[in-house]
């Protein structure tokens, strides 16, 4: 039986560990060939190495898979652009883009410096634009020469971008920004067969297993609802053919729950038929924050 992603050519950057491991692992296993990009850096972002993006490419060889390694940093406009050529290079074309590669500053605002946010931000926020920018100028091409399109882009939100956390103002600064990006970019790339989605996943990896030191351990052989292994199914079936009809949305996801996020809706309102003064505003503003729901929480 084929899998779900046969013969589709996947893109996972930050693809060494964590979430995006599982990613390219789970596209593997269900036919896709797979560019497994990873700079192979600490978690906030120092250092590189070529060995984690290696041994996951080993991996899925060794089960038969196609997957190559590439180092290139997609934060910077080159690197992000050969990373796509690569893809093209290597297997013909380009199918599917995971962008997953990200890092950690925190801190609280007053303590920030200007390099943890624009750290955060470029690895973040750039790093996702950079390699959408060169995908979807190759799917253009593509569409415009007459072909079929099945592209496909999977961002990666977060739950502090879309609820907010504190001692995040840049991470999560970045990661909303991404979810509003992801939103726009469905609504121009819809024309040349491109789906964009996003997630905000939920999940223990190095970025976040020191957040929650003092959660009771499993016991042996137990499933774990933090595992990133259960983030991948979403994204695979997103990443897939059969997910032509889904574009524009965010998703929670994390051990069991998947849901879709509801983004900024226009809520309680007050109209007049002319000037307001801001001494009106004192009887009009708190009315309507008092009718509005409250704000969502990051556990809610």
């Amino acid at each position: 039986m084929t899998g779900l992603c046969e013969g589709r050519v996947v893109i996972v950057t930050g693809g060494g560990r964590g979430i995006g491991r599982s990613h390219a692992l789970a596209f593997a296993a269900e036919g896709a060939k797979v560019v497994v990009n990873d700079l192979g850096g600490e978690r906030d972002g120092t250092g590189s190495s070529t060995g984690p993006a290696g041994e996951v490419v080993d991996l899925i060889r060794s089960g038969g898979g196609e997957a190559v390694a590439n180092g290139d940093d997609v934060s910077q406009w080159d690197g992000a652009q050969r990373l796509i050529a690569m893809a093209i290079d290597e297997f013909g074309r380009l199918d599917t883009l995971v962008n997953n590669a990200g890092i950690l500053r925190d801190r609280m605002l007053v303590n920030m410096t200007e390099a943890e946010w624009d750290d955060v931000i470029r690895v973040h926020l750039k790093g996702t634009f950079g390699p959408c920018r060169f995908a979807a100028e190759h799917w253009r091409t593509r569409a415009k020469a007459g072909e079929d399109v099945a592209g496909r882009i999977i961002n990666t939100s977060s739950t502090s971008g879309i609820f907010g956390n504190p001692g995040q103002t840049n991470y999560g600064a970045a990661k909303s920004g991404i979810a509003g990006f992801s939103v726009i970019l469905s609504r121009e790339l819809g024309r040349y067969g491109v789906t964009v989605n996003a997630i905000a996943p939920g999940a223990i990896t190095r970025l976040t297993e020191d957040l929650s030191p003092d959660r009771p351990a499993l016991p042996p052989g137990a499933w774990n609802p933090l595992s990133p292994d259960n983030i991948a199914p979403l994204v695979v079936w997103l990443g897939s053919a059969a997910s032509g009809a889904v574009t524009g949305r965010v998703f929670l996801v994390s051990g069991g729950q998947i849901s879709v996020a509801e983004g900024w809706r226009r809520g309680p309102t007050a109209t007049s038929d002319g000037p307001w003064t801001p001494g009106d505003m004192g009887e009009i503003v708190p009315d309507l924050v008092a009718a509005a729901l409250e704000p969502t929480n990051m556990r809610a």
